[in-house]
């Protein structure tokens, strides 16, 4: 019998908070030591739903619309969709005010599923096919994203209706050396794509659009972007007598897998672009456009945790250890956590890697983990922060269908996407 046991009052001042950089604001130790969700407890969801799963809160998506549309009031936030295109989860963002983005058919149709109103969706991404432009065409959508000459083509082929376009351009800010999107401002390239678009019937060239990269958690970045993108839509205006009134800074801002991680800062965030914006247009003489911001992993991300369930644990030497779970890693891993949310342990812990039962050895969950160091079998692990990109990216390697996905609000839950079958994969079969 341990003191607990014996002065019950005393379990709260022992149960360390969990880090409210990465777990849902309402996620809590029960009196029992359980992690729960508002009041349902993680372990419950386990048992109810299997492992692995994916558990979304509700609120927490709700609080980050609203923080977004508390904090940039005059701006419209467009929810980037890919980071977690289920339709509940559009349904909730557009039910706070914010569009939707999406990448491809398959995203948009899951949109227009859910009820969003086609003139609040965006479409953008590299490489669009001629269906994916057919498609969004003729649903309706508010704007088009056009990253290529070729894509102007196939659009003033398909348009019989004025349609929206923003041209993504490059802005030549390298953030974080990866891959440039766009026409770079001031080449014959994106000279070429404004003459072609201009010249085009049923094409409304309405603004610019750019996307810097991801994880950013540097504002000056944005504002240096809005200085440079005006002047180019300054010089729009002024060979082409096109007044572009939208600009889209894109996404790509940062938050915290593990405590200590930077984040960006939506304040301050809030006061670079306003700065930017007077600036920008006071030097070139021009209207204040409507400004965009596309929040992606920012609104679901750390809405989302995932629960695997312990297969074994085994000794790694020098007191580490190797723990497999019930689940794959999605190409995310290695920089989340991993919590015991069964019960509250409090006594030694060790280092471990855990790893997915279908892993390889460069595809771990989380790297460099503390957990008990009498973890066992049958006992579930959290990993919080996984709302963004873990389900997109999850797949059917080994033929193991890809888990569900179960919403929690107001102390229930509500599957929202069931558990990929066998029989779901082999309908695919046809030899």
């Amino acid at each position: 019998m341990t003191l607990l046991d014996i002065f019950p009052s005393l379990r709260a001042t022992t149960v360390p908070r969990l880090d409210p950089a990465v777990w849902p604001a309402d996620t809590h130790y029960d009196p029992d030591g359980r992690i729960t969700l508002g009041t349902v407890a993680l372990a419950d969801l386990a048992d109810q739903y299997g492992t692995p799963v994916q558990v979304i809160d509700e609120a927490e998506v709700r609080a980050r619309c609203r923080a977004y549309r508390r904090h940039f009031p005059s701006t419209e936030i467009i929810y980037a969709g890919t980071a977690l295109m289920v339709g509940a989860v559009a349904r909730w963002v557009a039910e706070e005010g914010l569009s939707v983005q999406v990448g491809s058919s398959g995203e948009l149709s899951v949109a227009l599923a859910a009820g969003i109103a086609p003139r609040r969706i965006v479409l953008h991404g590299d490489g669009k096919t001629f269906d994916e432009l057919k498609t969004a065409v003729d649903s309706g959508v508010g704007r088009i994203v056009v990253g290529a000459i070729s894509e102007i083509t196939l659009l003033a082929a398909l348009a019989t209706e004025p349609q929206q376009i923003l041209l993504r351009v490059d802005p030549g800010i390298d953030v974080d050396r990866g891959v440039h999107h766009g026409f770079p401002l001031g080449s014959s390239s994106l000279e070429t794509a404004v003459a072609r678009i201009a010249g085009q019937p049923n094409l409304r060239l309405t603004g610019l659009h750019c996307h810097l990269g991801g994880q950013i958690h540097n504002p000056d970045h944005y504002g240096e972007a809005i200085r440079r993108m005006i002047g180019e839509m300054a010089w729009i205006d002024n060979e082409y007598g096109l007044l572009l009134s939208h600009l889209d800074i894109g996404g790509g801002h940062a938050i915290a897998y593990r405590g200590g991680d930077a984040e960006l800062n939506l304040t301050e965030l809030a006061d670079i672009l306003d700065d930017a914006l007077d600036a920008g247009c006071a030097r070139h003489r021009f209207p204040r456009p409507v400004l965009a911001m596309e929040p992606g992993r920012a609104i679901v991300a750390r809405a989302g945790i995932t629960l695997y369930r312990v297969l074994s644990v085994t000794d790694t030497g020098e007191g580490g250890a190797r723990v497999i779970v019930d689940g794959g890693g999605c190409g995310q891993g290695s920089g989340y956590g991993a919590v015991v949310v069964n019960r509250h342990p409090t006594g030694p812990q060790r280092i471990a890697t855990i790893a997915g039962k279908h892993s390889e050895a460069g595809d771990l969950i989380a790297r460099d983990v503390r957990i008990p160091a009498d973890l066992r079998a049958g006992e579930i692990l959290a990993l919080p922060c996984t709302g963004a990109y873990h389900h997109g990216l999850a797949s059917t390697y080994r033929t193991v269908g890809r888990p569900p996905i179960v919403a929690v609000a107001d102390g229930r839950s509500t599957p929202l996407l069931r558990r990929e079958t066998i029989a779901d994969l082999l309908m695919r079969e046809l030899g």
